[in-house]
């Protein structure tokens, strides 16, 4: 074996360790207020003090009109995200916003729309459809590539996180106040956190309406 052959192997290596030293797994569990697993909160790391990974295209994400509900009811995309809403009902759908964040419609259609659209602003979205007033979902768009929504046992998983500081959002579209931003420090691997947060419960997808529309 060349000299050149066991230098670059010995680079690969020490760069293997260094990424394991400073790279890991992070859970959260959220809860709320008496203690049960929340589904639907979205959980936000924006880096402090590092670099954002760059996105080198646009993203890509879907939101269906589905046996007469939005598909999914909470979504956390990046900004700069293009979404596309297709309709996989027999009726049409109306899909608007008047959130600050992003503020569109799409007017009644079937199957594809024409283009996605462009969610360019963080914040909140709350989507609507005009022709059935139930229906109704959220979209986090987030400054940061680090996010992820809580699956029914209140968890959210972050794999292969760097070392560093952090802060921490927490949001879910039923909460009764919002939580304040906090700076968190990961330097251990690997590490759990559980928040709890107050919520009101109420069905997020109501038994569709049959009448006009449906």
């Amino acid at each position: 074996m060349s000299l050149s052959v066991i230098f670059t192997t010995l680079c690969l290596l020490c760069s293997l360790v260094a990424w394991n030293a400073t790279a890991g797994d992070w859970q959260f569990s959220i809860l709320d207020q008496y203690g049960a697993p929340l589904e639907d909160a979205v959980v936000e790391l924006l880096p402090l003090g590092q670099t954002e990974a760059a996105t080198e295209t646009s993203q890509q994400a879907t939101i269906k009109q589905q046996g007469l509900n939005f598909v999914p009811f909470v979504s956390a995309v990046q900004v700069g995200t293009l979404i596309d809403f297709p309709n996989l009902d027999r009726t049409r759908h109306h899909v608007y916003s008047f959130s600050a964040a992003k503020m569109f419609e799409i007017q009644l259609y079937h199957d594809q729309p024409e283009a996605p659209i462009e969610f360019d602003t963080p914040g909140i979205v709350a989507l609507g459809c005009n022709i059935h007033d139930y229906m109704e979902a959220y979209i986090f768009i987030s400054e940061s590539h680090l996010f992820a929504v809580t699956d029914e046992q209140g968890q959210a998983h972050f794999h292969a996180l760097p070392k560093g500081d952090y802060q921490l959002t927490i949001w879910h579209p039923f909460q009764q106040q919002e939580l304040a931003p906090q700076p968190l420090s990961f330097s251990e691997l690997p590490k759990v956190s559980q928040y709890q947060l107050d919520v009101i419960h109420r069905p997020k997808q109501p038994t569709p309406q049959r009448g006009f529309g449906s």
